[in-house]
């Protein structure tokens, strides 16, 4: 039996970038407590394989999932993506923005105009627009959460990652926002901001054994994240358990940002 503070039963939830990693974590724990989970990121095939499997892990309820493919950084596809969800299943009682992309490493002041507009447009005007579809019919219902993956890189400077970093504290910044706007209809928006997660998204730090090494000296638990590691607060949020937080970002970093190293 699933506990009740975390019971996701009935609650349907939009998750982008859900394919692999953090994203792929956070649909199988809220299909786990009961959710029907839309898979959605910009390959159709990876998209149908993380629905299928988690079907068949709960081909006996509690959860299900159906997959929609999405570019977030497409307009049209964020319609379909919205459009489609409806029309399987209603309503959307989660958005969980997790979609987020980084092709620039180097200098801040280097960046090529093209690859900063593609970081804002996917890290922060796709989840403005993404929440902009989907507030209407929580607000008729006056219940609905909105979760934005940030990162740690919006809370501190980095001299490669700067684009990334900005487009994260925008996102922290937006959940504010959204709080001062749509906290009076019932609808909690937060922020998780994770610390280096082992994901695809960071391989190249994780693989390297002396890059590692040097990282996680500055985590006082002496290991990088897990995508379970930041689903596990994903869920608190979307469920009952988190029904008095909102407007906030939640470091989820071993202890990083405290600042104590190892």
């Amino acid at each position: 039996m699933i506990p009740e503070m975390f019971d996701l039963s009935g609650k349907v939830a939009v998750i982008t970038g859900s394919t692999k990693g953090i994203g792929k974590s956070i649909a199988e724990q809220m299909a786990a407590h009961g959710a029907k989970v839309v898979v959605s990121s910009r390959k159709a095939d990876a998209c149908d394989a993380v629905a299928a499997e988690i079907n068949e892990t709960w081909a006996r309820g509690p959860g299900e999932a159906v997959a929609i493919p999405c570019n977030v950084g497409r307009d049209g596809d964020r319609k379909a993506l919205i459009e489609g969800t409806m029309a399987k299943w209603g309503r959307i009682d989660s958005l969980v923005c997790n979609a987020a992309v980084n092709p620039y490493f180097g200098s801040l002041l280097e960046i090529p105009d093209e690859a900063f507009d593609k970081v804002i447009d996917v890290n922060v005007k796709a989840n403005i627009r993404l929440v902009g579809m989907v507030a209407p019919q929580m607000k008729e219902r006056r219940d609905g959460t909105i979760i934005i993956v940030s990162s740690v890189g919006g809370l501190r400077g980095d001299a490669k990652l700067g684009s990334y970093g900005i487009s994260k504290a925008a996102d922290i910044q937006l959940v504010r926002s959204l709080t001062a706007e749509l906290a009076p209809y019932n609808i909690r928006s937060n922020c998780v901001a994770p610390a280096i997660v082992k994901t695809d998204f960071a391989r190249a730090l994780w693989e390297d054994k002396e890059r590692y090494a040097t990282a996680i000296r500055t985590y006082p638990m002496g290991r990088i994240g897990e995508p379970e590691d930041v689903s596990g607060i994903v869920l608190m949020l979307a469920s009952r358990a988190g029904n008095w937080i909102t407007g906030q970002t939640i470091p989820v970093d071993g202890g990083m940002m405290s600042g104590i190293g190892r």
